[in-house]
C-alpha cells in the first residue's frame, strides 16, 4: 500500500461543502451501532432469566453492575440519571471503537461494489463523532447543574476561584475550565482511535507475512485500547455529572 492509498483510506464518504459537509459513513455506522445496542437490549430484556443468566444477559449484567458500582462508589449524591447515561455511553462507544479492528481496506473494497469511492467504517476516528458525544455530555452537565443548583449556578462564574472582587478573571478562568471538559473528552478519544487506524494502514504496507504477524499483534493491543478508551470516556462522564450534582462548585 502506497502513501497515496493511505491518504485515500483516510477520506470520508461525504456530501456538502465547508461547514455543511456531512460524513455519511460516520453517520450511518454510528446509527447502525446505536440500533444494534437498542435491539440487543430489547431482545435480552424480553428474555431475562432471573435464576441462571447466561450469554449476552450475563455480560450485560456484568457491565451494568460494574458501572453502577462505579457511580455509587464515586459520589454520595444519588442521581438516577448518571448510571443509565454512563452505561449507554460506554456500550455505544465500545461498539463504535470495535469497528477499528476490521482491516482498513475491507470497508472501502465493499463500498466500491456499491459505487461509493470512500468509506471509513469506524465512527470514532472522526472528530465530529467524538466531539459530538462530548458536547452532548457537556450540555447534560450544564442541565444537571441548573436542575440541582438553579440559576445560582451562574454565580459561581463570578466568585470561583478568586472571589467576587476578581469577577472578570473568575469568568475567564471558569469558562476555560468548562470548555476544556468536552474538548479533552472528544480529543482524547479521537486521537487514540485515529492513531490506531493509522497504524493498521501502515502495517498494510509491509510484506504479506509481516502484515499478518504484526497485524495480529497490533489487533490484540488495539483491543485493549478500544476497551480502555470507552472506559476512560465513561469514567469522566460519571465524574462530570457527579460534580454537577454537588451543591458546592
Amino acid at each position: 500500500m502506497a502513501s497515496g492509498d493511505i491518504a485515500h483510506h483516510l477520506v470520508n464518504w461525504s456530501i456538502g461543502e465547508g461547514f455543511w459537509t456531512f460524513n455519511l459513513d460516520t453517520i450511518v455506522m454510528g446509527w447502525v451501532m446505536a440500533a444494534i445496542l437498542v435491539i440487543t437490549a430489547m431482545v435480552v430484556g424480553s428474555r431475562l432469566q432471573a435464576s441462571t443468566p447466561s450469554g449476552m444477559q450475563n455480560w450485560l449484567e456484568g457491565v451494568v453492575d460494574f458501572i453502577d458500582g462505579l457511580v455509587q462508589g464515586s459520589f454520595p449524591v444519588k442521581d438516577p440519571l448518571i448510571a443509565p447515561v454512563a452505561i449507554t455511553v460506554f456500550l455505544w462507544i465500545l461498539l463504535m471503537n470495535s469497528l477499528d479492528v476490521i482491516p482498513a481496506y475491507l470497508p472501502g473494497m465493499v463500498a466500491h461494489w456499491f459505487g461509493i469511492t470512500e468509506f471509513r467504517i469506524t465512527p470514532t476516528v472522526n472528530l465530529n463523532t467524538t466531539l459530538g458525544v462530548a458536547i452532548a455530555i457537556f450540555l447534560l452537565m450544564i442541565a444537571t447543574n441548573l436542575r440541582v443548583k438553579g440559576f445560582s449556578y451562574f454565580k459561581t462564574y463570578l466568585t470561583h476561584p478568586f472571589g467576587i472582587w476578581l469577577a472578570p478573571m473568575n469568568i475567564i478562568m471558569s469558562l476555560i475550565e468548562e470548555i476544556t471538559k468536552p474538548l479533552s473528552l472528544g480529543l482524547r478519544l479521537f486521537g487514540n482511535m485515529f492513531a490506531g487506524e493509522l497504524v493498521f494502514l501502515l502495517l498494510a504496507m509491509l510484506p504479506w507475512w509481516g502484515e499478518m504477524v504484526m497485524g495480529e499483534v497490533w489487533s490484540l493491543f488495539e483491543s485493549l485500547i478500544i476497551i480502555l478508551q470507552a472506559f476512560i470516556f465513561t469514567v469522566l462522564t460519571v465524574v462530570y455529572l457527579g460534580m454537577a450534582n454537588m451543591q458546592d462548585h
